[in-house]
């Protein structure tokens, strides 16, 4: 299975599957502009993998399962950072490269995820001037509480709001949470 967050672009003919006619339909122009799709969780049949689709719009959004075989190419939260160049000037932007300075010096293994992700795999942009910025954060177990600690204060200063995901091999965990949580 994928790790959530991650961007896979389709074969220009891959089945979706659970779709409606109308659904599908409302779908086929988002897919024609940018055959990428998001990985999600959720549980389905052995070959096949959860996306969501990405519309224009925020409210445009589907799920959808797609057969393993139809992925051309992923693209991790990670690997995405060298397109930065690919970004609209807007908040998020900005945002995104203060949390590079920020990350840089800490070692983790990290990258954008939510629109800024999508744009930066699709080369579609879909930021706008009020996006946030969802960041995601790979690790085999949490760094210590100081460190995540420290991470959200200076994640909070940014010109855009910060979603921080620790991405952990069980499972993901909103960085927010894992600060107000007496004990992780």
């Amino acid at each position: 299975a994928l790790p959530i967050s991650h961007a896979m672009r389709l074969a220009p003919i891959a089945p979706l599957h659970g779709l409606t006619a109308l659904v599908v339909i409302a779908f086929v122009a988002a897919l024609a502009a940018a055959p990428w799709v998001v990985v999600r969780r959720a549980t389905c049949p052995p070959g096949t993998v959860p996306v969501g689709i990405r519309g224009v719009g925020r409210s445009q959004r589907h799920a959808a399962v797609i057969d393993a075989a139809d992925i051309l190419e992923t693209l991790s939260p990670p690997e995405l950072l060298p397109r930065l160049q690919r970004l609209p000037d807007l908040p998020a932007t900005a945002a995104l490269l203060a949390a590079a300075a920020i990350l840089a010096p800490t070692g983790l293994q990290w990258g954008p995820g939510g629109s800024v992700g999508f744009t930066l795999a699709s080369g579609v942009v879909v930021m706008t001037a009020d996006s946030d910025l969802d960041v995601i954060i790979t690790v085999e177990r949490l760094p210590p509480r100081d460190v995540l600690g420290a991470l959200a204060v200076a994640l909070r200063t940014l010109p855009a709001r910060v979603d921080c995901q620790i991405d952990l091999p069980g499972g993901g965990v909103a960085l927010d949470e894992i600060i107000r949580a007496e004990r992780v």
